[in-house]
């Protein structure tokens, strides 16, 4: 398996255990170029989560597209093995923040 499928492998967990609805557009030919790895909605809240391995960074495509997703108030997140155990408080505390908030 690869790092970044790995990456991508702990990231859909963290999202299946929270209940989050989410995809993983295909975005050769007919898909949206630069999309990021996952969709997601969770407790009403958009988030693009772009999965990297190693020192790998986003394309200036995919940077674009979740600079665009943060402009029309989603969240964008870059994941990689330094972040991914983290990732799991921070969207914790994104939903406890949005509960607070109704």
């Amino acid at each position: 398996m690869t790092p970044e499928r790995r990456v991508k492998n702990s990231v859909r967990k963290v999202l299946e255990k929270l209940g989050a609805y989410y995809t993983m557009p295909v975005t050769g030919g007919f898909g949206n170029s630069g999309a990021p790895d996952f969709i997601v909605c969770l407790r009403g809240k958009f988030l693009g989560i772009e999965c990297k391995a190693g020192k790998n960074k986003p394309t200036p495509l995919q940077e674009k597209n979740l600079h665009q997703i943060e402009d029309a108030g989603g969240i964008a997140y870059v994941i990689n093995e330094d972040n991914v155990g983290t990732f799991e408080n921070d969207v914790i505390k994104l939903i406890t923040h949005i509960e607070l908030e109704r």
